[in-house]
């Protein structure tokens, strides 16, 4: 009987500190994390690593004792060095780096986009999938060729989930940014009865986001009456952008599966949208669960476990944070499809 094999992981890229542990017989054992929320505005990265640095120990603690395990029990630690926020990305990087040698636990570097990527394939059970991963740093269509996640199309500026952050920060309609169940934006654009014309930029296979965000912001100062409209029309170029740039990809790679993954794939719109264009196309379309979808230690933990499994793991010295680490830049060995 093959031994079992745990890995426990950490992510740390952005607003979210959190601790998984995965296990090669079980998959997912625990998932525990600690968000960071500004007072005011968007991600303050020094403020969010002190956030960090003040949880990071409980959060540990927490994803061992609900598994009943001393940490002398793990296999391996996994930990997100990129990419992300500098400040934020080294705490996590401390915390694994501390476990590693205090010990003796081999160190597992992991890429956070592959991460969401792999989650997403173990808890949907897709295969092959054509992947819409949008996030608030992230956007980005992309599919498994050639040993790696190569990109199809991706943001030219901001990423989505950031997009849709800001413009609710910046009409006054967030903190929260969920309400019942929806994005905020989201919410609004539901009491919205006409679409009123917004720049819609695609090129190519890449979409941009700067000008529809500049736009919608402008129409609201002129008339904030209007800011149901205003939602409907801003969710509607927004999420119809990306629906089109994955059509297209898909049709160019003939992948028979979609998978949508991080953090804007909590938006049940998004998902609507996204099924009907893959019922089209006779495509299978799943997203993964909302426990998922923003950044959390399960991923770590799984994608770490899979590196693990393939021979890979990284001297402490050598792990250096990668702020800018691409998606298309990691090999993939435990895929041969």
């Amino acid at each position: 009987m093959e031994k079992e094999i745990i890995v426990l992981g950490i992510e740390s890229t952005a607003h979210t500190f959190g601790c998984g542990i995965a296990s090669s017989k079980n998959k997912i054992l625990t998932n525990v994390k600690s968000v960071y929320k500004p007072q005011r505005g968007g991600i303050h990265p020094r403020e969010a690593s002190q956030h960090h640095q003040k949880v990071a120990p409980f959060i540990v603690k927490r994803a061992l004792d609900n598994v009943g395990m001393d940490i002398r029990e793990i296999d391996a630690v996994a930990v997100a060095l990129g990419p992300g926020l500098g400040p934020c990305l080294r705490v996590g990087a401390t915390v694994a780096r501390a476990i590693s040698v205090h010990y003796n636990k081999p160190l597992i570097p992991v890429n956070h986009c592959v991460a969401h990527i792999e989650i997403g394939r173990a808890i949907t059970g897709l295969v092959d999938p054509l992947v819409v991963y949008v996030s608030g740093g992230n956007t980005i269509i992309s599919a498994f060729a050639g040993g790696r996640y190569r990109v199809f199309g991706e943001t030219l500026d901001i990423a989505l989930g950031n997009c849709l952050d800001t413009f609710a920060r910046e009409t006054g309609i967030a903190p929260p940014y969920i309400v019942e169940g929806y994005h905020v934006v989201d919410y609004w654009a539901e009491r919205g009865k006409e679409i009123i014309d917004l720049p819609y930029v695609v090129k190519g296979q890449d979409v941009s986001y700067s000008g529809l965000l500049t736009a919608a912001l402008r129409l609201y100062s002129e008339d904030p009456k209007k800011l149901p409209d205003i939602c409907l029309s801003f969710r509607e170029h927004a999420y119809n952008m990306i629906v089109e740039v994955a059509e297209r990809a898909l049709a160019h790679t003939g992948k028979r599966e979609l998978l949508l993954t991080g953090g804007v794939a909590a938006s049940p719109v998004l998902r609507e949208k996204l099924k009907i264009m893959c019922a089209d196309h006779n495509a299978t379309f799943r997203s993964v669960p909302l426990e998922y979808a923003g950044d959390n230690g399960a991923m770590i933990a799984w994608t770490g476990l899979l590196t693990y499994l393939n021979g890979v793991v990284i001297p402490v010295e050598k792990s250096f944070i990668k702020q800018r680490w691409r998606l298309d830049e990691v090999d993939i060995p435990w895929r041969k499809q």
